[in-house]
């Protein structure tokens, strides 16, 4: 994440100032959950000795901003001959990012709109969603998914 986030800087190669400005906010949230996430994984191991729950609602809220300056992020800026690939691959991403952050929002605290309701099979199959949906894209990028079709 830091090497990506470090290539795209400042996103000066990015045409829309929007999505610039919400690529480079989600990137600074990105690299403030891991750090964040590894204090509270600590705390709970009793490596550190802090408030562990402060430190995991703090991730969850991060991956939360994250994701959804992912999806605002998801905005059509593709050259006419690729529109048709550019807008399958951001709904996939945006349904993967959809899906992330409705089990975001179930592990904040109760009381946060829908925290700590949904069944765990109904969080399994977000997952599930997201990661298969997350491994279609990264196939379909190295060209392997192309491959296989053909």
């Amino acid at each position: 994440m830091f090497v990506y986030t470090k290539q795209y800087g400042l996103g000066a190669e990015e045409e829309d100032i929007l999505v610039r400005c919400v690529s480079v906010l989600g990137n600074l949230a990105d690299q403030l959950y891991y750090p964040c996430e590894h204090i509270a994984w600590a705390a709970d191991a009793k490596i550190l000795h802090v408030d562990a729950a402060r430190w995991w609602v703090l991730s969850t809220a991060l991956w939360g901003l994250s994701l959804l300056l992912g999806i605002v992020s998801q905005r059509p800026r593709s050259t006419r001959g690729a529109v048709e690939a550019r807008i399958q691959s951001e709904l996939m991403t945006l349904l993967s990012n959809l899906a992330d952050l409705a089990n975001a929002v179930h592990w904040l605290p109760p009381g946060f709109l829908w925290a700590g309701r949904f069944p765990p099979w109904l969080v399994g199959l977000l997952g599930t969603i997201s990661s298969l949906l997350s491994v279609f894209q990264a196939a379909r990028a190295s060209g392997w998914a192309d491959k296989a079709a053909s």
